[in-house]
């Protein structure tokens, strides 16, 4: 497993304590080939640091957040998922039936974007969106 690179270089040079619990909820963000949930990585770091509660993974990804360092993406389910916001900005169908979650382009949205400043006068910010709909296996 890779050690937690680019947030915590970033947490340190802003003056942010790296404790060990930290570091561990970072390491689980990073190595998360998904999307990840607060519970997903309360139950990694809590087999590794039993001691831990799952408010300090709640107050360490809204430190995160506030910071830009990860995004954060309803994708269904009651449960918000934790990205690192240097992997990229991108966007997912999310099917309400089979719940299957499909990766969509950031470019597919620039239209929309320009029609919403253009017609609109409002800038969107489209880093990171979720689509609920139905796949094509489900509309069968």
């Amino acid at each position: 497993m890779k050690q937690p690179g680019d947030i915590v270089g970033k947490l340190s040079e802003r003056g942010y304590r790296l404790t060990p619990q930290r570091l561990m909820i970072l390491s689980a963000i990073e190595n998360s080939d998904n999307h990840i949930s607060a519970e997903e990585i309360y139950a990694q770091v809590v087999a590794k640091y039993p001691h831990i509660n799952i408010s300090t993974v709640y107050r360490t990804l809204e430190l995160l957040k506030g910071l830009g360092l990860v995004t954060e993406t309803d994708l269904g389910g009651g449960r918000f998922r934790y990205h690192p916001a240097d992997k990229g900005h991108h966007h997912h169908l999310v099917c309400r039936e089979c719940g299957a979650i499909i990766d969509l382009d950031e470019s597919m949205l620039a239209s929309l974007k320009d029609t919403l400043l253009r017609e609109y006068k409002f800038i969107a910010d489209l880093r990171h969106l979720a689509v609920f709909g139905r796949c094509v296996k489900c509309r069968k």
